[in-house]
């Protein structure tokens, strides 16, 4: 079921189209989504609220290890694929190679675009795009002091071994 989510920016060009000629509204959000922990899912269902579907693009692994560098991700980009399919939440998963998700949203063109609160609305990449399109764009609260960095440092502190 789950892997019937992954699409392609073909399909999804498709499927988006579909879905606007409905009258349907189309939520895009990105990230990286390695180690899927409580932010991310409160940031996913707020995303999903506002509108009909939800595609959420995941950086390629290259692309993490770019902006987050050599040792991430931890989880491949199929397993975070598959795990993102997974929730009922998300309707589409793709992924994208490049460091930002600009061509994707100039491609897909979105209703809303929706990222995380630690960004200011004309910091997310393509706002321009869906706003000039007469979209939506929407920084979602953030969980306070939960992040894939902070989980990674917990399980390395537990279990670091004394040398």
């Amino acid at each position: 079921m789950e892997s019937s989510k992954i699409k392609t920016r073909g399909e999804l060009r498709t499927l988006v189209a579909e879905h606007q000629h409905c009258g349907r509204k189309v939520v895009f959000t990105n990230g990286c989504f390695d180690l899927i922990h409580v932010g991310h899912i409160r940031y996913l269902q707020q995303a999903r609220q506002q509108g009909d579907v939800l595609i959420v693009a995941i950086n390629s692994d290259a692309s993490v290890r770019k902006i987050k560098g050599p040792h991430r991700p931890v989880l491949c980009e199929n397993e975070r694929s598959r795990i993102l399919a997974a929730f009922q939440m998300v309707d589409y998963v793709t992924v994208f190679d490049e460091v930002d998700p600009w061509q994707i949203i100039s491609e897909l063109r979105p209703d809303i675009l929706v990222k995380g609160g630690d960004y200011q609305i004309n910091e997310i990449v393509g706002h321009d795009l869906v706003l000039k399109a007469g979209g939506q764009v929407l920084a979602v609260p953030l969980v306070p002091r939960v992040s894939t960095t902070g989980v990674i440092q917990t399980i390395l502190a537990r279990y670091e071994s004394p040398e």
